[in-house]
């Protein structure tokens, strides 16, 4: 990769976090241990636009990656998650009066979000994304599901509305991407966008929020300054999900006032120092806390996991998660196994480390039915 900003262009991005070896995917969970073990791995090497406050893996090579095999991606298994999603989805369909629209969703998933759209009164939903599994979610007419990357090809099916969540952190130029975005729509339609906070991920020194997937990694504000530069008008900015997810809420136009919460490039940059700060002692608290531990586990076989697993190195013996489609298999990179809830009636830990504060209570809800007496602890 260059040295120009993928979001402005700008020239001078500055390096701030480096790891040599990391597995190229994190949602992809394979079947043997030994397969897990010898997955393929890339580096991370982040790098920050000062100019405008982005983040990006300058080491990211696409060609390592394929999200058309085995990728598992949802949460939709927790309820804590749907209720999140049902009130996105119903949020946005009453602002944006999307009842009888066409929706397209780039970065589909699964399908859930764009089922919720279906069941709320959308028109058609056409879903783009090569992960997709055919029967994951309900077949209907007016649904239907494009196992590809969006790409120029898609630029016809002129859309009322655009939703894309989780995706464009996955995207290397997303400058580019977002002019592809922008030149499919016709009039004012809304594009509405869902992604993590970096601002978040470096004040926390949250290393487990660092894995190869995620090439790009926005702010408030240096989102909202690439839809300005894509040909987008900001209308909505705001934080949810225990202000872990950005939500951008745009439409074609030009420029826009400032919004609550955008911040500028500098106030990135303070936080980049804050993570230099406190990302080492954190990694070394966490192995120290795992390897205290008779029975530790972690609960949450997703990115966050592999992530944490990666940087602290051996101990935990098993990731726990509910959704069935990971159960049985094994966390690229570590190995671990990834094993149903009701497993820990047997294991009996007596550390539990949740890979996401935001679930707690569902977890401790959980851990008491099992009769599991455990220590549970969030990253």
């Amino acid at each position: 990769m260059s040295d120009a900003c993928p979001a402005c262009g700008a020239d001078g991005l500055e390096p701030i976090y480096e790891v040599e070896r990391v597995p190229v995917h994190s949602c992809r969970l394979v079947a043997t241990r030994d397969e897990a073990l010898s997955f393929p791995t890339g580096a991370l090497r982040l790098a920050l636009c000062p100019a405008c406050g982005f983040v990006t893996n300058t080491a990211y090579d696409p060609a390592l990656q394929d999200y058309s095999v085995s990728y598992e991606e949802t949460q939709a298994f927790s309820p804590h998650f749907r209720r999140f999603l049902r009130e996105l989805g119903e949020r946005w369909f009453e602002r944006y009066d999307l009842r009888g629209k066409r929706v397209v969703e780039i970065g589909s998933g699964k399908g859930e979000f764009l089922l919720l759209l279906h069941e709320l009164g959308i028109r058609e939903g056409i879903g783009i994304d090569p992960s997709y599994v055919p029967g994951r979610v309900e077949e209907r007419p007016g649904l239907r599901f494009v196992r590809e990357l969006y790409a120029e090809r898609h630029l016809d099916l002129r859309p009322d509305a655009v939703v894309s969540r989780h995706t464009l952190e996955h995207i290397g130029p997303v400058g580019d991407f977002m002019r592809l975005v922008r030149s499919g729509l016709r009039g004012d339609e809304p594009v509405l966008f869902e992604l993590p906070d970096v601002l978040r991920v470096l004040r926390e020194g949250a290393f487990w929020d660092l894995y190869y997937e995620h090439v790009s990694y926005f702010s408030p504000g240096s989102l909202t300054r690439l839809f300005r530069a894509t040909g987008f008008e900001p209308l909505v900015l705001e934080l949810d999900y225990d202000d872990q997810y950005i939500l951008l809420e745009a439409r074609p136009g030009d420029g826009g006032t400032t919004l609550p919460v955008e911040e500028a490039p500098t106030v990135v940059a303070e936080a980049v120092a804050d993570f230099r700060r406190v990302n080492e002692p954190s990694a070394a608290a966490w192995r120290e806390r795992v390897a205290s531990a008779e029975r530790p586990v972690i609960w949450g076989a997703g990115s966050k996991g592999v992530a944490f697993l990666t940087t602290v190195g051996p101990g935990v013996a098993l990731a726990v998660d509910v959704n069935p489609h990971k159960q049985d298999k094994f966390l690229a990179g570590s190995g671990v196994e990834v094993v149903a809830p009701e497993r820990l009636r047997d294991e009996q830990p007596d550390l539990v480390v949740a890979m996401n504060p935001v679930y707690l209570d569902e977890i401790g809800s959980a851990l008491s039915a099992l009769g599991v007496d455990a220590q549970l602890e969030a990253v």
